[in-house]
């Protein structure tokens, strides 16, 4: 005899691979099944490694909070004359690492190609950041960031030295060495107010030189930033000592919101305070959104699988009326034959998710190389770095999110693919089953 309970060996007998339509439609919903969980795991995995990429990204060039000074009379940002003073105040702050200033702007820029007949100018109208090169390691990834030309930030930025983005570099033919001409917004508006005017004079741009690229990993950043001294963004600006403002990075940057409410009290209301997840919210936002939206959806695959199954498991009760109805007569209760059914759609719940899981985890480890593949040979792109901002697709398994999604497919299949079944065979009776049998 053996020792398993009846309803688990009976579950495993008729489990066994037959050449039946049922058994063809059991394969299949286990395979659905399996799809579904993989495509749950590699989406949302997938989904977890961006957003995680992407915070890692913004805190990295950006900083966890920012200071300016208000002006509340016309509820703009005015000019910060005395920055030091405002940075020794926030810098008490046990959670504050690092302030520094910074000017912040967007400026037009134009090539100096040696050779114009061999290559064009070209102009752009990326944003231009003033950096303290004393200060920036504080509060930014940007002095480890150079990859090439002068790495040391205080060197690169001397004189009128200029530091940019790779992916800037390359859309703009750019490379060490190479001069650029930049029009500040002072220098625009001034060209547009003497257009027509019987004096009408011609403003020069400021030269500046190329000594190095950086590379921070985000697109958005890499294309459309270029660095120079505190000393030339303000003088650009005709800020004389002052700067648009403070720059301030915590030792937990979830933090953000509670430090900002202390550094208001502290400073007064002549002053705001933004942090970076408000800076961004739009985005991360979006992809909090889309994360949930794409969990409901690819739960639907999983559910269409259940569906599959549950039309073989009542195809499977009409099959074993006979049966059936011979156990009840023998003594077998209606629990236990219900039961027999439950039990074999945990079971094809369990091998589906279970094969799910593990494609999932495969897939997700070698994502990057599959697309390399898929590149090699049709030259399709499907993860653009222009547009999704990272070289490499991000992926991070969190154990919560894939104990969550086998949790839930299991409990779907169960419930979808084994309750009704299981009321079918436990609401038959024995006399009318032999009978019609």
């Amino acid at each position: 005899m053996s020792r398993l309970p009846f309803e688990l060996l009976l579950a495993l007998r008729y489990l066994r691979p037959k050449r039946t339509f049922v058994s063809i439609i059991t394969l299949i919903s286990v395979v659905g099944v399996a799809l579904g969980v993989a495509v749950l795991i590699i989406v949302i995995s997938v989904m977890s490694g961006f957003d995680h990429d992407l915070r890692g990204k913004i805190l990295g060039f950006n900083a966890h909070l920012t200071v300016v000074r208000w002006d509340s009379a016309n509820q703009t940002p005015a000019l910060m004359a005395n920055y030091p003073a405002v940075a020794e105040i926030i810098a008490t702050n046990k959670n504050v690492i690092g302030v520094a200033p910074s000017v912040l702007g967007q400026v037009l820029v134009e090539t100096e190609p040696a050779d114009t007949n061999a290559r064009p100018s070209l102009t752009a109208a990326p944003y231009l950041r003033g950096v303290d090169a004393n200060t920036e390691n504080s509060v930014s990834v940007l002095p480890k960031s150079i990859i090439d030309g002068e790495t040391n930030l205080a060197t690169a930025l001397s004189g009128r030295g200029l530091i940019v983005g790779s992916d800037f570099a390359q859309k703009m033919k750019l490379s060490v060495g190479d001069r650029i001409s930049i029009y500040s917004p002072t220098d625009v508006k001034k060209m547009r107010e003497s257009r027509g005017r019987p004096n009408e004079e011609a403003v020069l741009p400021d030269d500046y030189t190329v000594t190095g690229i950086f590379d921070v990993g985000y697109y958005d950043f890499d294309a459309n930033f270029i660095c120079t001294s505190l000393e030339n963004a303000q003088d650009l600006y005709n800020l004389g000592d002052s700067v648009h403002g403070l720059m301030v990075m915590l030792r937990d940057p979830y933090q953000a919101a509670a430090v900002s409410n202390r550094l208001a009290a502290a400073l007064g209301p002549n002053y705001a305070i933004s942090t970076w997840m408000q800076e961004n919210s739009a985005i991360l936002g979006a992809l909090v959104v889309e994360k949930n939206v794409m969990f409901i959806l690819l739960l639907c695959i999983v559910a269409v699988a259940s569906l599959c199954m549950l039309s073989a498991q009542i195809t499977f009760v009409i099959r074993k009326t006979r049966e059936i109805g011979m156990l009840k007569a023998l003594g077998a209760k209606n629990l236990q034959i219900s039961a027999v059914f439950l039990v074999q759609s945990a079971i094809i719940g369990a091998l589906g998710v279970l094969s799910g899981l593990a494609l999932g985890i495969l897939a997700v480890e070698y994502r990057n190389e599959f697309l390399d593949f898929l590149r090699r040979t049709t030259g399709w792109e499907l993860f653009p770095a222009s547009i999704y901002g990272f070289g490499e697709l991000p992926a991070i398994i969190a154990p919560h999110d894939v104990e969550l999604i086998c949790g839930i497919s299991f409990v779907i299949i169960c419930v979808v693919g084994g309750v009704l079944p299981a009321i079918l065979a436990w609401i038959l009776k024995p006399v009318e089953a032999l009978r019609y049998e």
